[in-house]
């Protein structure tokens, strides 16, 4: 099996956080799919220079190479609301029927 071979070789915790970020990069561009946001042709161009070493370290947690496909998942990750995010500010200063607060 490939992954137990790379988990000999390599650090657990950073195979660990390989495999998490690719899910993850997975998940952000399946909810772009889904939301519509990657139909239609690709018409808009977008060019800028960014650090090498955040370049490079979104690579390696991404898994990513292509440049054009690393922007795609940058944008797709920031058009897509983070749920924890909207959960927090619903419920801000909201407490469950049963807690009571003590002074």
């Amino acid at each position: 099996m490939a992954t137990a071979r790379i988990l000999k070789r390599g650090s657990k915790v950073s195979v660990i956080r390989k495999l998490a970020s690719r899910s993850t990069a997975a998940v952000a561009l399946e909810d772009a799919r889904r939301a519509g946001l990657l139909d239609g042709d690709k018409t808009e161009h977008l060019s800028f220079r960014a650090p090498k070493a955040l370049v490079e370290a979104a690579k390696r947690e991404s898994g990513i190479e292509s440049p054009t496909d690393l922007g795609i998942l940058a944008l797709a990750t920031l058009a897509q609301p983070d749920p924890v995010a909207s959960f927090l500010k619903r419920t801000l200063g909201k407490l469950g029927p049963g807690h009571e607060l003590e002074f």
